[in-house]
């Protein structure tokens, strides 16, 4: 027991005699008759308060806790103490009067008034503990800050709890601005609420405000936004609260970073989603999913088990990732059947084997090397695995009876500039082909970048802020279509549903965003500024990207499909007629390792192709 609580337990000491002797005195005046007929009955209910409260109240943890911080939690356990422990004196009290050892003047009312006294007293004995404390502590010396507040909710509340008690931070909250219409001309702790947040430009004009704090901890990335421009613009300083989770989940450190959505950078709302379809087509199938340790191969699994399906096979060739997918999925599937496969899909006869013994129904090839300047620098990887490890799969697919097939493609596969772009596209015309050839449902999704994925622009970006910059861009004008990976997956999972073999589907993922604007975003986002705080740098292009990418060649036909952000390539096809001998001509050139070869057949045989003079070096890769 702390000291300052010793001194509590003899305060209850003292106030339950009161409250026991007090108790008879209001019910019964101090008159003669008291002392002559009451006086024993209240001397009883004096000792076994004593005896019995005390007791309780240490049951109970009464002289446990901290006083100072005390809340409604702990208004409810002094009122629950104090009356269990008036329950069991008065208990006593009743047993012993009918046990007739008290006699004269026992009054039963006299046991409900000292309850009441004893609720008053023991709470507000400690509530003025904490009274006390909060204004102890001394206001700090000069002007102080004045504070605007985004956000009347529980955290905008809890800004204004800690300042009133840490008065020596010496700053005061002026105002709130919430979109709430019901908080409009309210006030929140004695603090008005002076408007909505489109009105943040005109509040710091007629609040001026030496700061402004988004108490808003799941703000998306469009009011941050919002607040940093109108804060730039006014030359006010900002920062955001992040949520208690943040904090102890490590989110945030001392360097102030406050963790980003990710669907705060997409400059776009995030696609509809459509679930109809989509059960139909898993729904108590065996499922395939190649490449299923990776980003978008683990989030492929996740979403794909929801959907209850009998069999879920997570191929990949890495076994710490497919180990980790495996983990994760148990734990939140323990009731489907997984199947990790270790597996290379370079290898025509362990596919096969793996088919004839799972017999899946339906394949998800995410497997890919995708990293545009290593697959510049080891084109021979890129032919083996993208396009050689697609053919076999699609042939493997083809003898196996898979019902459906679904290869994820990316932008890059349009008039590529790089390796990985060109292998993509060829990997596109393999699975489309089969599909012409065969009548069987073999699909292609095209989309773009993906915001997150391992290997992707964000996690490079993170880490370079968090060790305190540079940020590092190639070129200020340098634009991406973003989606983020649910996104992506989804369109993956809808376009197996709407597949009608050979077809060809991209989603609308609106304008391209920026790199810079992307960087810059992440930045503020971040609790930064740009150029203050972070410096960005610029590198220069790297061999084989482009400045901006498209997702089909102009003049494409696109068909609407049951889902509004969906679409299907029309009729504009590639040439195929040459493929079997074009694949068989790179996997000699691979197997020369005649790396200026592939890059040189690879600019005569892909649409649009421009590949040539892009060489590079280790420097280049980074």
């Amino acid at each position: 027991m702390r000291l300052r609580n010793r001194f509590v337990l003899l305060a209850d000491i003292l106030l339950i005699a009161i409250s026991a002797l007090g108790s008879y005195v209001l019910r019964l005046e101090l008159t003669e008759d008291f002392f002559r007929f009451y006086l024993q009955a209240g001397l009883w209910l004096l000792v076994t308060a004593l005896v019995i409260k005390p007791v309780v109240y240490f049951v109970f943890g009464l002289y446990r806790r901290l006083w100072v911080y005390a809340s409604i939690n702990e208004l409810k356990l002094i009122a629950l103490a104090v009356t269990s422990a008036s329950v069991i004196v008065s208990a006593v009290n009743v047993a012993l009067a009918w046990m007739q050892i008290i006699t004269p003047g026992f009054s039963r009312s006299a046991l409900a008034i000292d309850w009441l006294l004893s609720l008053v007293f023991v709470g507000g004995t400690r509530f003025a503990l904490r009274a006390m404390a909060e204004t102890s502590l001394p206001r700090a010396k000069g002007q102080g800050k004045k504070i605007l507040v985004v956000g009347a909710g529980d955290a905008g509340a809890l800004v204004i709890k800690e300042l009133q008690k840490n008065r020596q931070m010496n700053m005061e909250v002026i105002g709130f601005l919430d979109d709430d219409p019901a908080k409009q001309h309210h006030s929140l702790l004695g603090v008005p609420v002076i408007g909505k947040l489109p009105d943040l430009s005109i509040a710091l004009d007629t609040h001026p405000a030496d700061e402004v704090i988004i108490a808003i901890p799941s703000a998306p990335g469009r009011v941050v936004r919002l607040v940093a421009d109108v804060c730039r613009l006014k030359g006010v300083p900002f920062r955001t609260m992040p949520g208690i989770f943040e904090l102890l989940g490590g989110k945030v450190s001392v360097s102030r970073l406050r963790e980003v959505d990710i669907t705060d950078l997409l400059r776009r709302e995030p696609i509809r989603l459509y679930d109809e379809a989509i059960g139909a087509t898993i729904a108590r199938k065996t499922v395939l999913v190649t490449g299923a340790g990776g980003s978008i191969g683990r989030e492929l699994s996740r979403q794909i088990a929801r959907w209850n399906p009998a069999k879920l096979v997570l191929l990949g060739h890495g076994e710490n990732s497919i180990f980790e997918a495996l983990l994760e999925l148990n734990a939140d599937y323990p009731a489907l059947e997984l199947v990790p496969v270790i597996a290379d899909i370079r290898d025509a006869g362990r596919l096969d084997a793996v088919f004839g013994e799972h017999h899946p129904q339906v394949v998800f090839h995410t497997a890919a090397h995708k990293h545009v300047p290593l697959m510049e620098a080891n084109p021979v990887e890129a032919i083996t695995n993208n396009v050689l490890g697609t053919k076999n799969l699609v042939e493997t697919a083809d003898r196996q009876r898979v019902e459906r097939f679904v290869l994820i493609s990316t932008d890059k596969a349009v008039a590529p500039s790089n390796v990985y772009g060109a292998t993509k596209r060829i990997a596109e015309m393999i699975v489309l082909d089969a599909a012409r050839r065969t009548g069987k449902l073999f699909t292609v999704v095209r989309f773009g970048n993906v915001l997150g994925s391992r290997g992707s622009i964000i996690p490079k970006f993170k880490h370079q802020i968090a060790a305190g910059g540079p940020v590092t861009i190639t070129h200020p004008d340098m634009e991406r279509f973003f989606m983020t990976i649910p996104e992506a997956v989804y369109l993956v999972l809808q376009a197996s549903a709407f597949g009608r073999g050979g077809d060809l589907f991209v989603l609308n993922m609106g304008k391209q965003v920026r790199i810079l604007d992307l960087a810059e975003d992440l930045i503020r986002l971040s609790g930064l500024e740009p150029g203050r705080d972070v410096e960005i740098t610029f590198t220069g292009i790297r061999p084989g990207e482009k400045l901006s990418e498209v997702l089909w060649e102009p003049g494409t036909p696109l068909e609407k499909t049951a889902h509004p952000d969906i679409f299907r390539i029309g009729d504009s096809r590639d040439d195929t007629s040459g493929l079997v001998a074009a694949v068989e001509r790179l996997s000699a050139l691979a197997r020369e390792n005649n790396g200026d070869g592939i890059s040189k057949y690879l600019d005569e045989i892909v649409p649009g192709a421009h590949i040539l003079g892009t060489k590079t070096d280790l420097m280049d890769v980074v």
